[in-house]
C-alpha cells in the first residue's frame, strides 16, 4: 500500500472497517486526538471547537455520510431552543416544542421503523408497498453518487443523539435549562464522541457545565479512567465476542438443529453477553471522556443483583431507564394520575394490536379488556390511582421496547418487562415473604429476577417471533439430558467464559471497588504493564469476526 493509499484510507468511511473501541485504529486516533488536546484544553472556545471536528470525524468514519443528519440536527436544536428561550407567547412556544418532537421523531422514524411500518401496511391492506431511500436518491442527484435506493440503513447511535436534543429542548420549554448560547459549544455537547454512538444518554444540565470548567484530572480520576478502559475491553472483546461468536450466534441463528439445552445455554450467554456488550462500551466511554476531563454518568450498577424487575431497570442502561421515566413516565401522569397522553397511548397501543392481530374475535377482546380496565376505576375508586399507574408503566416499557426495535419481538419484550415489574407491584403487597431479608431469601430473589429477565431476552435476540417460538419450544419439549456431557466437553472455553463473567459480576461491590483502588493506586509502570499484559490477553482473544457492539442498531 502506498503512502497516498494509506492516507487515503484514513480519511474515507469504510463500513468494512468502522472506527469503533476495539479497533487499533481508535486508538492510534485517540491517541492523536489526546496528544492535540494538550495544546488546546487552556482555551475553551478552542478547546469545544477543536473536539467538535474531531467527534464530527469519528461519526464520520463511524457512519459515513450520516454526520451530515447530526449537523442538522444539531442546528436544528441549536434554534429551536433559541427560540423557545425567547418567546413570551405560550401558544408559540407550544407549537415549537410540537415542531421539534415532529421532526425528531419523523427522522428517527423513517431510519428506524420504515420497514416495520410497510409491512404493517401491506399485511392489513393488502398493498405492495416496497421501502425506498429517498435521501440516498437525492445524494446520487446531487453528488453523482451511486449509493443504493432500495436499502434503508440506520445510522449508528441515531437513537441517543436524538434523545439527547429532545431532552434539551424539553428542559428549556420546561424553563429548567438555559440554552447554550455558542452554537460551537452546542455542537459539541451533542457530538461528543465517546458516547456518541451507544450512549450513555448525556443530560445538558449535567454535561453543557463541564464545557465552561477548566481542565482537571487527579491522580486518582487518570487511574480510574484507565481501569475502566481496560474492563470495558475485557468484558466486551474476551467475554462478549467470545461467547457470541463461538456459542451463542449458532444457536439463535438456526435453534432447530440444536438441543434444548443448548439453547437453554445459549439463553443464559446471551443474557451475559448483552450485559457485557453494552455495558463495556459505556465503560469504555467513561474512560476516554474522564482522560479528556469529563465526567459522564454510570450506565450500569450490577443489574443482575436486582430482587425484582423494578429495581433491575434501574440498575440497567440507568440513563435510558432514567430519560424514559422524566420525559415519558411523568408525562404521562406517573404514579399521580392520568393525562391526555395516557388514554391516548393506551387506545393507540391497544388499536395498532386490534388492527395486526387481523382478527374480528381479538379485536373484540382488546376492546372487552379496554372497557374492562377503565371499569376497574370506577368500581374501585380507591385503587384507581394503582391502575392508572400500572397503565402509565405499560405504555412506558411498551414504548420503550420498540424504541430498541421496529419488530413485534421487541414490543413483546417490552410488554413481558412491564408485566413483571406490574405482577411485583401487585405480589410485594400481598407476599408474607417479602419482610425476609436474609441470605436465602436475597439469593432466591435475585435467581427468579434474573431467570425471568433472560426468558424475555430471547424475544430480545431472536430475529424473528418464529425462532425465539423455537428456542422456548426446544428447551420445553427436546432438553435431551443425554447429550449434556457431550456439549459441556464441546464448549468447555465458553463455559468458562461465561462462569467467569458471572461470578466476577455477582461478587460484592466492596471486594470489586477493593482491587480497582489497588490498581489506581499502585505506581505508574505497574499500571503500564498491567495494561500492557491485559490489552496482549484482550487482542489475542479477538475472532476473526468482529462483533459491533450490540447497542449500535439503537
Amino acid at each position: 500500500m502506498s503512502f497516498l493509499e494509506f492516507i487515503k484510507n484514513i480519511f474515507t468511511y469504510s463500513e468494512e472497517s468502522p472506527l469503533i473501541f476495539t479497533r487499533f485504529f481508535f486508538w492510534g486516533f485517540f491517541a492523536i486526538v489526546l496528544l492535540g488536546y494538550c495544546f488546546v484544553h487552556k482555551r475553551f472556545a478552542l478547546r469545544s471547537l477543536y473536539l467538535l471536528i474531531v467527534s464530527l470525524f469519528f461519526y464520520y468514519k463511524s457512519s459515513g455520510f450520516f454526520f451530515l443528519l447530526l449537523i442538522f440536527n444539531t442546528l436544528f436544536e441549536y434554534f429551536v431552543g433559541l427560540s423557545l428561550y425567547k418567546s413570551k407567547s405560550e401558544i408559540y412556544r407550544k407549537l415549537l416544542l410540537a415542531f421539534s418532537i415532529v421532526v425528531n421523531l419523523f427522522i428517527l422514524s423513517y431510519f428506524k421503523y420504515t420497514y416495520f411500518f410497510t409491512s404493517v401496511i401491506n399485511d392489513l391492506f393488502g398493498t405492495n408497498l416496497v421501502a425506498y431511500n429517498y435521501l440516498a436518491d437525492f445524494s446520487n442527484l446531487l453528488t453523482g453518487s451511486h449509493f443504493d435506493t432500495s436499502r434503508i440503513f440506520l445510522p449508528v447511535g441515531i437513537s441517543f443523539y436524538t434523545f439527547q436534543t429532545m431532552s434539551y429542548t424539553l428542559d428549556i420549554y420546561k424553563r429548567k435549562l438555559e440554552p447554550v448560547k455558542n452554537i460551537i459549544d452546542f455542537g459539541f455537547y451533542v457530538a461528543f464522541f465517546p458516547p456518541l454512538v451507544a450512549g450513555p444518554i448525556v443530560r445538558a444540565a449535567d454535561f453543557i457545565p463541564q464545557i465552561y470548567k477548566k481542565f482537571q484530572l487527579s491522580r486518582y480520576e487518570f487511574g480510574l479512567a484507565v481501569f475502566m478502559i481496560l474492563k470495558g475491553l475485557i468484558k466486551k472483546i474476551t467475554i462478549g465476542d467470545y461467547i457470541a461468536v463461538n456459542f451463542v450466534d449458532r444457536i439463535f441463528s438456526n435453534p432447530e438443529m440444536y438441543s434444548g439445552f443448548e439453547s437453554f445455554m445459549a439463553m443464559l450467554g446471551y443474557s451475559l453477553q448483552v450485559y457485557v456488550d453494552f455495558s463495556g462500551y459505556t465503560d469504555i466511554a467513561i474512560g476516554v471522556a474522564l482522560l479528556m476531563g469529563f465526567r459522564l454518568r454510570q450506565n450500569f450498577n450490577s443489574p443482575y443483583k436486582a430482587t425484582n424487575c423494578g429495581e433491575f431497570w434501574k440498575r440497567w442502561h440507568m440513563s435510558l431507564s432514567s430519560w424514559l421515566k422524566d420525559y415519558l413516565y411523568i408525562p404521562l401522569g406517573g404514579n399521580r394520575n392520568a393525562s391526555v397522553g395516557t388514554w391516548v397511548n393506551f387506545a393507540l397501543i391497544l388499536g395498532i394490536f386490534a388492527l395486526l392481530a387481523a382478527s374480528f374475535w381479538v379485536s373484540i377482546g382488546l376492546l372487552i379488556f379496554g372497557v374492562f380496565i377503565i371499569s376497574l376505576m370506577f368500581i374501585f375508586p380507591k385503587s384507581k390511582k394503582n391502575i392508572i399507574t400500572n397503565i402509565n408503566l405499560m405504555i412506558t416499557m411498551l414504548l420503550g421496547g420498540l424504541w430498541h426495535g421496529s419488530s413485534w419481538n421487541f414490543m413483546i419484550w417490552g410488554g413481558l418487562n412491564g408485566i413483571g415489574i406490574v405482577v411485583y407491584k401487585f405480589w410485594r403487597k400481598i407476599s408474607p415473604w417479602e419482610k425476609y431479608n436474609n441470605v436465602l431469601a436475597t439469593v432466591w430473589k435475585i435467581a427468579l429476577t434474573f431467570g425471568f429477565v433472560t426468558f424475555t431476552r430471547v424475544f430480545f435476540r431472536a430475529p424473528d417471533y418464529d425462532t425465539a417460538a423455537t428456542m422456548l419450544h426446544r428447551i420445553w419439549n427436546n432438553f435431551s439430558p443425554e447429550v449434556i456431557p457431550a456439549v459441556m466437553a464441546g464448549y468447555y472455553k465458553v463455559w468458562l467464559l461465561m462462569l467467569f463473567g458471572f461470578i466476577t459480576h455477582w461478587l460484592s461491590n466492596k471486594f470489586k471497588d477493593k482491587w480497582r483502588d489497588k490498581f489506581i493506586n499502585a505506581p505508574h509502570w505497574s499500571q503500564v504493564l498491567i495494561a500492557v499484559a491485559i490489552i496482549f490477553m484482550v487482542y489475542q482473544s479477538i475472532c476473526s469476526e468482529m462483533q459491533a457492539f450490540i447497542y449500535f442498531q439503537f
